[in-house]
């Protein structure tokens, strides 16, 4: 099956950058509302049978766009949360931002014993993330293909793990808002990544250079730098 893992659009905390992991999660800003809008002609081509939400307010404010467009409802799906910051919860220093930062880089390097203070394990991230893309695929067909919108540190992290294939380079990958990753396989036989879309799916248009979005990246001393700079606003 086909997967377009879809990153929601921009919240106030990535604005302001700060970790923002935990339910029910901040709502969307004007733009991030542009960039849902964007997605309908945006993914005008995909054959998109069904559309999966994580359990955060902002992923399923993100895909009701495109359910609307397509005739369709965005179901929600525990496990596709974002992972979690854990004692760094809604914290813009420099110091968490790079702890959390830290956590990720260390599970795409094959760290998955890796634990955030007061958070998950890689290991107990991919048991939850890879047992909800499971649920999915096994409610659609090998030739189907399903829209998923999730997270920014979590597509990434999964991808980076989970591709063998995977063309870029997971620790220096970015994933704006509204940004997508297309892998194409299956739980059992594995996934490949097809596409990666680094910018909205609507168009650079979208872009919010102002932002301080510090889970765009996986890359620690952007990140800390990216918070840095909010400090001194």
């Amino acid at each position: 099956m086909r997967l377009i893992l879809i990153r929601h659009g921009q919240t106030p905390n990535n604005v302001a950058g700060a970790l923002d992991t935990a339910f029910p999660g901040a709502g969307l800003t004007p733009l991030g509302h542009e960039q849902a809008a964007a997605l309908p002609a945006a993914l005008a081509a995909e054959p998109v049978v069904a559309l999966y939400a994580s359990p955060l307010v902002r992923t399923q404010l993100t895909g009701a766009p495109l359910a609307a467009s397509l005739g369709l409802d965005v179901v929600v799906e525990p496990g596709l949360e974002e992972i979690a910051a854990g004692v760094y919860e809604m914290r813009s220093d420099p110091a968490s931002v790079a702890a959390y930062a830290h956590g990720a880089a260390a599970w795409m390097r094959g760290e998955l014993g890796y634990r955030l203070d007061g958070g998950e394990s890689g290991h107990e991230f991919l048991e939850r993330y890879d047992a909800a893309l499971a649920e999915i695929a096994a409610r659609h067909g090998d030739d189907e293909t399903v829209g998923v919108v999730s997270h920014g540190a979590a597509i990434r992290a999964w991808t980076a793990v989970r591709s063998r294939e995977d063309p870029r380079d997971g620790l220096e990958a970015r994933l704006l808002n509204t940004g997508a990753a297309f892998v194409t396989g299956d739980p059992d036989a594995g996934w490949r990544l097809d596409r990666w879309s680094a910018v909205p799916l609507g168009g650079a248009s979208l872009l919010d250079p102002t932002a301080h979005d510090i889970t765009s990246t996986s890359d620690e001393e952007d990140s800390v730098g990216q918070a840095r700079e909010a400090d001194l606003r």
